[in-house]
């Protein structure tokens, strides 16, 4: 038997790390195709480069792992049953569970790892990710000149440049406008040709320029009606101009700034943080609740309602001394009083309206931002737990199907996949919009994947035959013959009738 769950464990890990790695690469560019923009053009070097793909590749790991443990325990059992291995070993009297035991332990063990890394490795990836994503982003890019579009992203200086060849780097038909000195357009260069470079220290911008004319106005500020002023023209066939720039080398942003960020805190600094903040909020709504006009009675309701840690709140309760009837007495008032009380009535619910409106935002947000704190935490634990339900769904789905290599597995494990990820994210979105409760919505996704896996499993166990055509075609045919059978006996009765 242990020879037969080590050929089990080694049939599976062939496959696990290599969807593993197919799949991380996978998403990896769909992170570059994400932040591509960000980072062309910034001349940046290729370490930096390849400590941001290190980090992304990190952060795709919790996917990562549900995805090829899907897929990997689909062809493993998949590739057993093509070849009839399940069939010898179930003939032998070992029944699926049995086979399946040792990857049920490993499947655990990865859910197991795949939660402490998610608790605390990717925190500290996280951080330094997003360091290094905002430090790029504010990082000044290196001059991109493009035909025929004008180009101020060197202070000072407006260059156009009307046609360019990217294998020699030269630059054709080069129009410069000088506003080192806050000139308008008094000092104007015009080249015919010419080509640009940045210094290794980043620091000069270094702009040669063949066969030109450079023209400057004298004196454009001491105008007046009766005077001219000359232009000066001064043609050269080759110009060397250095530049000065700042902000072009790569300057790493402070960690700590964003260091309380709820994607770079473990499961105890989430608590603390979401604890500070409903405080924080409970302490806004009070604020709210004391400037608002209602009656004097609600207002005290309301405010004990969101008053922590008050073990007399459920003892002080108002208990009116008598009853009033408020409607007999707005009857026997005389007319103009009534409208004074009308009229005063309205003011004060527009009054309130206005006020609730203009709190109710920034409520709301305050309430959206508590809940990504709260979506982060149940996250660690749904998308470890994942992987534990996608292997229950995987192996005995491989083993129904009987299909092993990358074709059938992966279309199927793909399909499932994007259904888990299209029913999370409409979960975690209700949850962060406050339409479901927050446990609810994270855990819908696998409320409804778990019981599938479950059934995927019992259908294997008693060798279902659920994925064979012939299954299908059978129940069509034995609906067709009682449908038949049914309008005979209407026939039959009409003719008797």
């Amino acid at each position: 038997m242990k020879r037969l769950h080590l050929y089990v464990i080694k049939s599976f890990l062939g496959p696990f790390f290599m969807t593993f790695f197919i799949c991380v690469f996978v998403l990896l560019m769909q992170f570059l195709w994400k932040y591509v923009d960000d980072m062309v053009g910034k001349g940046l070097e290729w370490g930096v480069i390849g400590e941001i793909l290190f980090y992304a590749s990190f952060g795709l790991l919790p996917f990562a792992f549900p995805l090829s443990m899907l897929i990997a325990s689909i062809m493993t059992f998949g590739s057993l049953g093509e070849n009839y291995e399940l069939v010898a070993m179930k003939s032998s009297g070992i029944s699926l569970l049995r086979i399946m035991r040792p990857l049920i332990v490993l499947a655990i063990s990865i859910t197991i790892l795949a939660f402490y890394f998610s608790n605390n490795v990717l925190p500290h990836t996280n951080l330094r990710l997003v360091t290094l994503i905002v430090s790029v982003k504010e990082q000044s890019p290196d001059l991109i000149l493009k035909e025929g579009v004008f180009t101020n992203e060197i202070d000072g200086y407006n260059i156009r440049v009307n046609k360019k060849d990217d294998k020699t780097n030269m630059l054709y038909d080069i129009l410069i406008y000088d506003h080192t000195h806050n000139k308008a357009n008094e000092d104007v260069t015009v080249a015919d040709s010419g080509f640009l470079r940045i210094t290794e220290d980043k620091k000069y911008m270094v702009l040669t320029l063949y066969s030109g004319i450079k023209y400057d106005e004298e004196n454009p500020y001491n105008r007046s009606k009766n005077r001219t002023y000359t232009r000066n023209e001064s043609k050269f066939e080759k110009q060397v101009v250095n530049i000065k720039v700042s902000n072009f080398e790569f300057k790493r942003r402070d960690e700590s700034i964003f260091k309380n960020n709820y994607r770079m805190l473990n499961l105890n600094q989430l608590s603390s943080s979401e604890d500070s903040l409903h405080i924080d909020y409970n302490r806004r709504v009070q604020d709210f609740i004391k400037q608002a006009n209602f009656n004097p009675i609600v207002n005290k309701r309301l405010y004990r309602a969101f008053v922590m840690n008050d073990s007399i709140r459920s003892i002080a309760r108002e208990k009116p001394d008598t009853l009033f009837n408020y409607d007999q007495l707005f009857a026997d008032l005389e007319k103009y009083k009534k409208g004074e009380v009308i009229q005063s009535s309205v003011s004060f619910a527009r009054s309130n309206h206005l006020q609730v409106s203009n709190s109710l935002n920034n409520l709301y947000n305050k309430k959206k931002f508590i809940n990504k704190y709260e979506i982060e935490r149940h996250k660690k634990f749904s998308l470890s737990i994942a992987v534990l339900i996608f292997f229950f769904i995987g192996a005995p789905l491989g083993a129904i199907i009987r299909k092993g290599g990358l074709g059938m597995p992966v279309v199927v494990s793909v399909f499932l996949f994007i259904l888990y990820y299209v029913v999370s994210l409409s979960g975690e979105k209700s949850a962060r919009e406050d339409v479901w409760n927050m446990a609810f919505g994270m855990w819908f996704s696998s409320a409804i994947f778990l019981p599938l896996g479950i059934w995927f499993t019992y259908k294997a166990v008693t060798d279902s035959a659920i994925m064979r055509s012939e299954t299908y075609s059978d129940i069509f045919k034995k609906f067709n013959v009682k449908r038949k059978l049914f309008f005979r006996k209407s026939a039959t009765i009409k003719t008797n009738d």
